[in-house]
């Protein structure tokens, strides 16, 4: 069982940056990789950016050469630089283990974190 807990959102103004953060709790041995996912109201759910556990991460092409994703140890993280007015939406993330990604097999994807990009 693995419990993640998403952090960092927040208001931003075009141009300026937000680093998301998502801690993993539980039996973190069963996670390959982990991912975040976001949603914007009236849109479908995007896969934004997966980091494999000892591999390299990719990126959506709407967010190539702005966002970066990390990971450190327990913990997933999502660098976010140059944000555009559509990228607001709610990020989530996820983690994949044998049986794949567990916030989308089960469709409960939880608070999330805010983002906001506004003048």
């Amino acid at each position: 069982q693995v419990q993640l807990v998403e952090s960092g959102g927040g208001l931003v103004q075009p141009g300026g940056s937000l680093r998301l953060s998502c801690s993993a709790s539980g039996t973190i041995s069963w996670i390959y990789g982990m991912g975040w996912y976001r949603q914007a109201p009236g849109k479908q759910r995007e896969l934004v950016a997966v980091l494999p556990k000892g591999g390299t991460s990719t990126i959506s092409d709407s967010v190539k050469g702005r966002f970066t994703i990390s990971g450190d140890g327990a913990n997933a993280y999502l660098q976010m630089n140059s944000l555009k007015p559509e990228d607001t939406a709610g990020y989530y993330c996820d983690a994949y283990t044998n049986t794949g990604w567990g916030k989308r097999r089960s469709d409960y994807w939880g608070q999330g974190t805010q983002v906001t990009v506004s003048s």
